[in-house]
């Protein structure tokens, strides 16, 4: 895999700003309260993927607040626009990060193998 360009790096991270200030512009509490973890930007700038933090939402939550976000995409795109003065900006497919939790269950099953490796160094 490639290093990423800096000109893409420092869209993701423009990006990773801006989006949460176009958020809280919203009236939706549950929209302009989100917490962006990550941005992704693929096939050249066209695409982009915002990486949000769960937050102990349900399924139920996730999925309107996902289907809320493609309503306002355009919106978040314009502020996007304006604020950097861009003549185009990326389209943004959102999605929960599970990443934390993955890592906690592997984090468990270390613990729980390194547990196992000593009990059985124990009864020897």
């Amino acid at each position: 895999m490639s290093e990423k360009s800096i000109k893409l790096q420092r869209t993701e991270s423009i990006l990773k700003e801006l989006i949460p200030e176009a958020l809280s512009t919203l009236s939706d509490e549950m929209l302009s309260g989100l917490c962006v973890v990550d941005v992704e930007c693929t096939r050249g700038k066209y695409d982009a993927t915002v990486w949000l933090d769960k937050m102990m939402f349900d399924e139920k939550e996730q999925n309107y607040i996902i289907n809320h976000l493609k309503k306002v995409n355009t919106h978040l795109k314009n502020y996007c626009m304006q604020a950097e003065g861009w003549y185009r900006c990326p389209n943004f497919k959102f999605k929960f990060d599970d990443k934390l939790e993955k890592q906690n269950k592997m984090d468990k099953l270390f613990e729980q193998i390194q547990k196992e490796l000593k009990k059985s160094s124990d009864d020897k």
